[in-house]
């Protein structure tokens, strides 16, 4: 059976400031340092996480535990579904062979703990929708894969969290809006700086390999 598309849709004008950020990948320490930077606040403002929040970097433990926190929302990112196929029975190796090995390192009190984050990793929605009043937003982890967007459209799950075709397309020319919403926003795949395609932003910039971590205010 094929995965329900989860959505999830909030109002951005809720708070004083809503940031969004690429893919963290256990980068921990360079977040705190890009939120320090920005002076966020975590009683007023929003931060939103594109997905792939472990796995690569370092402290994949203190991001995952993010999730905790109520500033903090993220979509379900394709490091995410590998690790919960995994504690789902299903084979670990694809997990383990994108760098999914520190999980198996830890203590069985920590891996404990941990399971508890990766099983609310499965909540996450692959699809966001922030309503910041003048514009609509769209938050995914790779691509929407539709030409228009509608909360609750039955998309392929696969292509959300795993697909790069629209950006393959559109850094050889071929622009497609995606209609129903203002901006999109994806991270996935890292880029050598923020891409900006139609009405798609592409916000990877390979921190987890020595490039920045991206955000972007929507509000």
């Amino acid at each position: 059976m094929r995965e329900v598309v989860r959505y999830r849709s909030i109002r951005g004008y809720d708070y004083r400031h809503v940031w969004v950020v690429g893919d963290l990948h256990g980068r921990y320490q360079q977040l705190k340092q890009q939120l320090i930077a920005r002076k966020f606040d975590e009683r007023c403002d929003l931060l939103i996480a594109v997905g792939d929040l472990i796995d690569r970097g370092t402290d994949s433990a203190a991001c995952l535990a993010l999730l905790d926190a109520p500033w903090f929302i993220s979509v379900a990112g394709n490091h995410e579904c590998m690790a919960y196929a995994a504690l789902q029975g299903e084979s670990s190796d694809h997990w383990r062979n994108n760098r999914g090995d520190w999980y198996f390192e830890l203590s069985p009190i920590h891996r404990h703990s941990i399971d508890r984050l990766l099983h609310l990793s499965w909540s996450l929605p692959h699809v966001l929708e922030v309503n910041a009043q003048t514009r609509l937003y769209v938050i995914a982890h790779a691509d929407y894969p539709s030409a228009r967007y509608d909360l609750g459209l039955p998309v392929n799950v696969d292509n959300i969290v795993w697909g790069r075709r629209r950006l393959q397309r559109a850094q050889s020319g071929d622009y497609r809006r995606i209609e129903g919403a203002d901006r999109f926003i994806f991270g996935h795949t890292p880029l050598k700086k923020v891409c900006a395609y139609a009405n798609q932003i592409y916000l990877d910039t390979g921190a987890v390999y020595g490039g920045p971590l991206s955000m972007v205010r929507l509000r």
